[in-house]
């Protein structure tokens, strides 16, 4: 009797847990179809009809894609926003587009898809965002996004942080702009969660929570891009990224105008470690035009487009400081520091054609070299910064280092 009774609550059981096991798998699937079922609108609407795709030599695709129908314009802010060709105002000495002072002698470092083809006149070049490139993000809500609220900002104190710098910054006063030049390298990363960047950040931090920023660079970064290659970024937020900003046109938010520069693509060529004839550079600069307030990003001489000031809280005002230099993120794997290499991978006091640099620092609207400039070094046996001044170069400075090391354990 009793083993009767046994194998009868074991047939129970085994009846219970295959239902049990059968609803998990339905609701799995389900769930899994619902999710692809968003990315594909997500896709959809984040990638706008092209007028023309260049299949770049990287793997990219490059869609040109109408001027007036970018992602900017899904913005809440920007739905009845009429498009600005050109600013207002420019600052004081700035190069503008199509002349020939550009005061670098490089090459100018072009994008890899200029290879394959060029986009028409009313179009702009935007990366096509691939079903893979949302599955590596942590969800489909932010895509896109980082959070800003581990980066340590120079008025800070002490700590341990995920975000690592080695940079130099101005605060103190109203800030309405920020130039420099900066030299591009590959350096590798450690793991697909980490990142390394070069980059100058416009910020206002009056409210902390709700930081204001406007990043603008290269970087390496696996986990957004899904390659270890180098390319140019730009990055905003006005409220910490809680829920507003996001990488390249990967959200609503930049107008881009320039047919000529994807964001989000690969940079080429790369400055040669011990090549003093193979140093290449960007030079970025990002100003707020005086008429109506929108911050202006241009790259090399060509402007590229803008952030509108009613995108912004504090910075529809102005920036509170300016930062140039390095950062990476340090996952501590294991309780030691990361192998990411910050810039060429080389400490400072290597130099030109060794270290990586930045030059012809520049810190408001008038384009008024970056005098007195503080140092922000995280760890300086992981990374650092030298900073220096000459007729040719300005105000400049070399950064960046190995990470991981004899002396960063």
């Amino acid at each position: 009797m009793a083993n009767k009774l046994t194998n009868k609550k074991t047939r129970v059981t085994n009846v219970v847990f295959c239902f049990l096991l059968l609803f998990v798998q339905m609701t799995m699937a389900d769930r899994s179809r619902k999710d692809g079922s968003s990315i594909q609108k997500l896709l959809k609407k984040l990638n706008k009809p092209a007028v023309k795709s260049i299949k770049s030599p990287d793997g990219d695709i490059i869609d040109c894609v109408d001027i007036l129908k970018q992602p900017a314009f899904d913005h809440p802010k920007l739905k009845n926003h009429k498009i600005r060709m050109r600013p207002s105002s420019y600052p004081e000495g700035m190069i503008i587009e199509g002349s020939n002072n550009v005061p670098s002698k490089s090459p100018p470092i072009a994008q890899l898809w200029h290879q394959s083809g060029s986009c028409p006149e009313g179009t702009i070049p935007i990366r096509r965002i691939r079903k893979e490139d949302m599955l590596r993000d942590r969800s489909i809500r932010q895509f896109g996004k980082k959070n800003l609220q581990t980066i340590r900002l120079p008025s800070d104190a002490g700590g341990q942080r995920v975000n690592e710098y080695a940079s130099v910054f101005v605060k103190g006063e109203k800030y309405y702009g920020g130039k420099a030049a900066m030299n591009v390298w590959n350096p590798k990363v450690q793991q697909d969660v980490e990142w390394s960047v070069s980059a100058i950040w416009v910020v206002n931090d009056v409210d902390k929570e709700n930081l204001n920023a406007i990043e603008v660079g290269w970087q390496v970064n696996q986990y957004l891009y899904g390659d270890n290659r180098t390319r140019l970024f730009t990055f905003w937020t006005d409220d910490n990224d809680k829920s507003t900003g996001c990488y390249d046109l990967r959200c609503s938010g930049f107008v881009q105008l320039n047919a000529g520069i994807a964001v989000g693509s690969t940079l080429e060529p790369l400055s040669v470690y011990n090549d003093t004839n193979s140093q290449y550079d960007i030079q970025i600069m990002i100003w707020k035009d005086k008429s109506n307030g929108d911050w202006w990003m241009q790259y090399g001489d060509k402007v590229m487009g803008y952030w509108s000031s009613s995108l912004f809280t504090h910075l529809s005002d102005s920036a509170t400081f300016i930062r140039w230099g390095g950062q990476i993120v340090n996952s501590a794997t294991n309780g030691q520091h990361s192998t990411t290499q910050m810039g060429s991978g080389q400490f400072p006091r290597e130099h030109f054609g060794k270290a990586s640099f930045f030059k012809n620092l520049n810190g408001d609207n008038q384009m008024v070299p970056a005098d007195t400039i503080f140092n922000q070094v995280d760890r300086s046996t992981c990374y650092d910064v030298q900073t220096g001044r000459t007729d040719g170069w300005g105000r400049f400075f070399y950064f960046g280092g190995p990470g991981r090391n004899p002396n960063c354990p």
